[in-house]
């Protein structure tokens, strides 16, 4: 782990990024105060992701295929709900932060179902290199219930199971996992193919993702 003072974090000069890396930069022993200091830093720059759990704090600078993704994939789940026609309400990459439990992310993509709440019911993260595995936890304390990770050119879908990590019994089915269940299909939104959205997401033209998307709709 590279540890950083909170002056290196906010350093512009620090998160400078050439071509397209995947840039992270963490630090431990970081204070909420220091936390929300660094929030309001880069207010006016949503380029980058902030996550924070119990003292650590990490900073993703995305690369540009991190942000085609996430737009694509964002681009094709929003067609879903326009031909499906459920009411949704896009987050974005909105703050979402708990003091008490020390916890906040910025997830790539988030959504409300139905109407606008303070927790978004689906967050999804796209995941090019390793970071934080740890991410499921900050989730758990923010009381997300679904969480999609799109990883080597793959979905995986959790469903939380045990928000309060009280249940003893669920905690040990999902002990790698803080109470999140790994699904082969979203409970969230249960008419969604899986398979048919990575394959759509694999194509590189957007026009034609989209196209090829609609028409599995359709089937």
């Amino acid at each position: 782990m590279v540890s950083l003072s909170l002056k290196e974090l906010i350093d512009e000069r620090e998160l400078s990024h050439n071509d397209d890396p995947e840039e992270r930069f963490i630090s431990s022993d970081v204070s909420w105060e220091n936390y929300e200091a660094l929030l309001i830093k880069l207010i006016d720059n949503s380029h980058y992701r902030v996550t924070y759990l119990d003292g650590v704090l990490e900073i993703l600078s995305p690369s540009i295929r991190h942000e085609r993704v996430k737009t694509n994939l964002g681009t094709l789940l929003e067609r879903f709900f326009y031909k499906k026609r459920i009411s949704y309400v896009p987050m974005g990459s909105t703050t979402f932060k708990n003091k008490a439990k020390k916890a906040g992310a910025e997830p790539d993509e988030c959504y409300c179902i139905g109407e606008q709440k303070a927790v978004p019911d689906l967050a999804i993260e796209i995941v090019l290199t390793s970071g934080n595995s740890s991410k499921l936890e900050i989730y758990r304390r923010l009381g997300v219930g679904e969480v999609w990770f799109w990883e080597r050119n793959h979905l995986k879908l959790y469903k939380l199971r045990d928000k309060d990590n009280s249940n003893l019994e669920q905690a040990a089915v999902y002990p790698d996992t803080y109470g999140y269940e790994l699904l082969t299909r979203s409970e969230l939104l249960p008419q969604l193919d899986i398979f048919l959205l990575e394959q759509c997401l694999s194509i590189s033209d957007s026009i034609l993702a989209i196209d090829e998307f609609e028409k599995g709709l359709i089937i």
